[in-house]
C-alpha cells in the first residue's frame, strides 16, 4: 500500500468515526431529552377530611400545586384525604406514601409531626402550611421542611374592620372551628379590628360571644370566642349561626372550615339582613343566595401563590427549608376588594385600604395567639 493510499484510508476511517460518534452523541442527547421530558416532580398533598375540593383552605393549597403543574406539565400530583383529622392519623397518612413522592404538601396544624418522617427521609421535601414542625430531639428547623405560617391576625383584623364599619345592629361575631393557633389568630385579629374601628372611627360595636362555646387553645388557655370544636360539623355551625342571629348579630366572620357551611346556611335562611365574611380564600361564590349574596368580603391569606413559589424553588434547585411567617409586607395576607367580589361601601374600602398600609409598614400590629398583645391593647390602637 502506497503512502497516498494509506493516507486516504486513514482519512476515511477518521470520517467514519466522526459519523459514529456524532450519531452516538445525538442518541445520547435524544435519550437525555426524553428522560428530562418524562421526569417531573411527583407531588402528593395530604389533607383533612374536607379534602381538596372543600372550596376553602385545602383547595387553595391544591390550586397552588395545579398552578405549578400548569407551568411544569411533566409534574404530577396525587391528592390523599385523611378521613379523621386526628394528628397521629394525619402523620401516619404521610408516612404511608412518603416513599412514592418527591414533595409532599401538608396543609394543617395536625401535620406538625411530619418532622420525624422528614428526618427519616432526608431525600424527600415537605411543604407544611399552618404550623411549625414538631421538635425532634431538640431540632426545630429541618433542611427538607419548608413550614409556612401566615399572620392570620392581619386578615382577621381587616375582617373585624369590615364588620364594625358595615354593621347596622352594632353587634358582630366570629365563629371558629378548633382553637388551633391559626384559628385563635383569626379571632384575636378580628377582635382587634373591631376595637380599632370603635376607637378610631367613634363606633360602638359589640363583640358577641355565646356561653358554652368558648375555645381553649393549645396551651390550655380559655380564649373565649365562638368555637364549634370541629372543622367538619355543619349542624353545630348552623346552631351557632342561628343563636348569634337571635342575639342581633348581623355580620359574622366565619373561620370554621366545613363547619362554616352550617353558618352560611343559617345566614341564608335568616329573615333579617345578615352577612358573613369569608376566610382563607375568596368565598364570594359560596355566598350566592338566589338573586342576593350574603358575603360582605373575605379575610384571606394568599396560600396558593406561596405554595407555587415553594414548588418553583424545588424545581429550580433553590429550595431552602425553614420556618417562616408570611405577612402583608409580602402581599400574603389581606382582604378581598376586587370589584364584583365584595359588598363594601366606598367609605369602608377607603378606611380599610388606609389601615392596610399601616399594617403593612408595622404601625398596626394586631393581637395574635402568641405575640403578647391583646385585642384590647396592641401597637396602633
Amino acid at each position: 500500500m502506497t503512502k497516498s493510499t494509506k493516507k486516504i484510508a486513514m482519512l476515511l476511517l477518521m470520517a467514519l468515526m466522526t459519523v459514529i460518534l456524532a450519531a452516538c452523541g445525538n442518541d445520547s442527547a435524544k435519550e437525555s431529552e426524553a428522560k428530562s421530558g418524562e421526569e417531573g416532580l411527583k407531588i402528593a398533598i395530604v389533607t383533612s377530611p374536607s379534602g381538596v375540593d372543600d372550596g376553602n383552605f385545602n383547595e387553595d393549597n391544591y390550586n397552588g400545586i395545579l398552578s405549578f403543574i400548569e407551568n411544569n406539565p411533566t409534574a404530577t400530583v396525587k391528592a390523599v384525604k385523611e378521613e379523621t383529622g386526628d394528628p397521629a392519623a394525619a402523620v401516619q397518612a404521610v408516612a404511608d406514601i412518603v416513599a412514592d413522592y418527591d414533595v409532599i404538601v401538608t396543609p394543617g396544624f395536625q401535620f406538625a409531626g411530619i418532622s420525624k418522617i422528614a428526618v427519616e427521609n432526608p431525600d424527600k421535601i415537605f411543604i407544611l402550611n399552618d404550623s411549625e414542625p414538631a421538635p425532634v430531639d431538640g431540632q426545630t428547623d429541618f433542611d427538607n421542611i419548608y413550614a409556612m405560617n401566615f399572620a392570620e391576625q392581619e386578615s382577621g383584623f381587616f375582617a373585624g374592620m369590615a364588620a364594625a364599619l358595615e354593621t347596622k345592629t352594632n353587634k358582630v361575631a366570629v365563629v371558629n372551628g378548633i382553637a388551633y393557633p391559626s384559628n385563635v389568630n383569626y379571632q384575636f385579629g378580628f377582635e382587634s379590628g373591631v376595637n380599632y374601628t370603635n376607637k378610631v372611627y367613634g363606633k360602638n360595636v359589640e363583640l358577641v360571644e355565646l356561653s358554652g362555646y368558648a375555645g381553649t387553645d393549645v396551651t390550655g388557655t380559655d380564649v373565649g370566642g365562638n368555637y364549634a370544636g370541629s372543622f367538619a360539623d355543619e349542624a353545630t355551625g348552623k346552631v351557632i349561626g342561628n343563636a348569634l342571629i337571635k342575639q342581633g348579630v348581623d355580620i359574622m366572620f366565619v373561620a370554621a372550615g366545613g363547619t362554616g357551611n352550617g353558618v352560611f346556611t343559617a345566614v341564608k335562611e335568616a329573615k333579617d339582613d345578615v352577612k358573613v365574611i369569608g376566610v382563607d380564600v375568596d368565598q364570594y361564590d359560596e355566598g350566592v343566595n338566589g338573586s342576593e349574596n350574603i358575603v360582605l368580603t373575605s379575610g384571606v391569606k394568599f396560600m396558593a401563590m406561596n405554595i407555587e413559589k415553594a414548588l418553583n424553588s424545588v424545581a429550580d434547585g433553590s429550595f431552602k427549608g425553614g420556618n417562616v411567617v408570611l405577612y402583608a409586607d409580602s402581599d400574603s395576607t389581606g382582604f378581598i376588594k376586587e370589584e364584583g367580589r365584595h359588598q363594601l361601601s366606598e367609605d369602608t374600602l377607603a378606611k380599610m385600604n388606609e389601615a392596610y398600609e399601616l399594617v403593612k409598614d408595622g404601625t398596626i400590629v394586631p393581637a395574635s395567639n402568641f405575640n403578647e398583645h391583646s385585642p384590647e391593647k396592641f401597637p396602633g390602637l
